[in-house]
């Protein structure tokens, strides 16, 4: 009797074990993507309108798996995942970019490559079908990290991005927006918080290297040129082969301030804190306590994940190699 109950502990000490090992194992890839933060509540949401943001995120995330599977890098399912997002009306990013107060669609994107800390980013563009290409182009085929404007304009056409008509840009429901924002301003009524819409894709792949991009068409309304986080390396959008990539959605002024992405990267490297340990710091508790809203996403070197946001809602959504996947909108 004895003996049995001796083989049967260690029976189930193995299995513990195994269990154990199971629940530890590291991905081989990871893709982790959002869609902007804010006022995002089930309320507003019709059933349509829900199932179109599920449907377009579970088509990022597939895009970047099948890249990954076949042995992609990184930094070209960053690219490839974000552009699916540019391309859809359903974000402010590419095609669904918000109206500047002029009535214009001015376009802000960066990436970064975890290996060689190497970045690129455009800012106030209005004519690139897709300004992540363009960021990487910056990257890959100039001396600088960041171009604007015109110049960015200039360079694409060098280095044969597709350039679109403006008109392209034009969607009816963001151009609603602005009136309604325009109107309550003339009325000097606050206007109603909206979420920030960004979109923004991080990735660890098969090769253990890490990556991160944001695209934006900024905030409905804005003046002067406005640029947010989206294009600031360290502020909106960050990757290290050391620590973590991170992507983050919000209010652009306050991520600049804080150095929002760097940040993540720099509690786990300076004081040893987990990812999520790390994003729940600057999110929940830095950044919410200065006034700053939004949220980012994050993959680390080992594979592990947080999206962490201090607002109602924000599209997200992440897939593993190990089959584990979520697809998420609000809060809880």
């Amino acid at each position: 009797m004895n003996n049995f109950i001796f083989k049967l502990a260690i029976l189930l000490l193995a299995i513990m074990l195994q269990s154990k090992l199971f629940a530890q194992e590291k991905p081989e890839y990871v893709v982790v993507i959002h869609g902007g933060a804010g006022v995002i509540k089930k309320e507003n949401m019709s059933a349509e309108k829900e199932a179109a943001y599920i449907k377009k995120i579970n088509e990022a995330l597939q895009t970047g798996k099948t890249i990954l599977e076949k042995g992609g890098t990184s930094i070209e399912t960053v690219i490839a995942v974000i552009k699916i997002m540019e391309d859809s009306p359903l974000f402010n990013a590419g095609k669904g970019a918000v109206f500047t107060h002029s009535g214009k669609n001015e376009m802000d994107a960066s990436i970064m490559d975890g290996k060689t800390l190497n970045a690129g980013a455009v800012a106030g563009v209005d004519n690139i079908k897709n300004p992540i290409s363009l960021a990487y182009s910056v990257m890959t085929k100039s001396k600088h990290v960041m171009l604007s404007g015109k110049g960015a304009s200039e360079f694409a056409k060098n280095q044969g991005i597709e350039i679109v008509d403006p008109k392209y840009f034009f969607t009816e429901r963001r151009w609603k927006s602005l009136q309604k924002v325009q109107e309550r301003e003339k009325k000097k009524l606050e206007n109603e918080k909206e979420k920030h819409g960004t979109v923004g894709c991080v990735v660890l792949d098969k090769y253990g290297n890490l990556a991160a991009g944001t695209s934006t068409g900024g905030m409905t309304n804005k003046r002067y040129g406005r640029i947010g986080d989206s294009p600031i390396i360290g502020a909106g959008t960050y990757a290290n082969n050391a620590t973590c990539a991170v992507s983050c959605t919000g209010h652009g002024e306050f991520f600049i301030r804080y150095v929002v992405a760097y940040t993540v990267s720099a509690l786990m490297e300076y004081k040893n804190l987990s990812l999520q340990d790390a994003g729940d710091e600057i999110i929940n508790k830095k950044l919410k306590s200065a006034g700053g809203s939004g949220g980012l996403v994050s993959v680390d070197k080992n594979g592990n994940v947080s999206m962490p946001f201090n607002t109602a809602g924000m599209f997200r959504g992440f897939l593993k190699s190990t089959g584990e996947k979520k697809v998420l909108i609000y809060k809880n």
